[in-house]
């Protein structure tokens, strides 16, 4: 179990790095989008700093998964950010789903294996 959590830790947190560096330095050219995708990605890019803030903190979360320090709050932090992920390509663009299902499953599957930590947060 704990080879596993290290390797998924490990790939969640290339993914995110490659993802948010490759947003900062514009290191690909965006894809034509259409329809539904076009209207939603407009409208974040029009909030003007909902993108920002996002890939920031998969930066943040890509780097504390790849060095290791402060999982039990990065997997936490990354669960908004993952089930939007999923919601967006399982609604809009579902060429996309099986790297969202990764990141999402894999998010579920390190949550689980510190549950203890998180037992707090649900009871009353």
């Amino acid at each position: 179990m704990k080879i596993a959590t290290i390797i998924i830790r490990s790939l969640i947190g290339l993914l995110l790095l490659f993802a948010s560096i490759s947003y900062f330095l514009h290191l690909f050219p965006e894809p034509p989008l259409t329809g539904n995708m076009k209207l939603f990605n407009d409208g974040i890019k029009a909030s003007g700093y909902l993108m920002p803030l996002v890939k920031t903190i998969e930066l943040i979360c890509g780097l504390s998964f790849v060095i290791g320090k402060f999982n039990k709050l990065t997997f936490i932090l990354l669960m908004p950010i993952s089930v939007n992920i999923i919601c967006t390509h399982l609604f809009l663009a579902p060429e996309g789903i099986p790297v969202a299902s990764f990141l999402f499953l894999g998010n579920i599957f390190l949550i689980y294996t510190k549950w203890d930590s998180y037992k707090g947060l649900f009871t009353a």
